[in-house]
């Protein structure tokens, strides 16, 4: 009856000391943003949905000229932000750092970018792309509906 007792304790003791915090993905993305600082013949747009899924959009005149879907996804217990539609597959970034109102991820093999940055700034969504030699920034503002 003691070894039970004494195994039923540590077996309690190991399942309660498990780590369960759960992983903070970026709820301030949510919603449909505007690019401000584009080029003046060209609008830019990111759309992000409450399932992490986004995609971000440049039309000319009305042709699409740029579209990438994106999604924040779990794996192994860590966040990636996953690009589609710019390489021939998909392309991980790892989550390296990450704030309440912020995040940073990177994916070294890839030529450009290499590092990816979105933050909120007040009522703006920041981003910057970049690699050790070329770097845009990206400024938006949210749509109203």
């Amino acid at each position: 009856m003691m070894r039970i007792l004494l195994l039923f304790i540590t077996g309690f003791l190991l399942f309660s000391c498990q780590n369960t915090e759960e992983i903070k993905k970026p709820t301030w993305l949510f919603g449909k943003w505007n690019r401000i600082n584009n080029q003046t013949d060209k609008l830019t747009y990111e759309f992000w949905g409450e399932d992490f899924s986004g995609i971000g959009f440049t039309l000319k005149e009305k042709d699409t000229v740029f579209k990438e879907v994106l999604h924040i996804i779990t794996k192994n217990d860590s966040l990636f932000l996953q690009v589609t539609g710019v390489n021939e597959n998909p392309t991980l970034f790892a989550f390296t750092q990450q704030t309440d109102n912020s995040f940073t991820a990177e994916n070294q093999r890839n030529e450009f970018p290499k590092t990816i940055q979105y933050w909120k700034d007040k009522n703006q969504l920041k981003a910057k792309v970049f690699n050790d030699e070329f770097s845009i920034d990206f400024v938006f503002k949210k749509l109203n509906n």
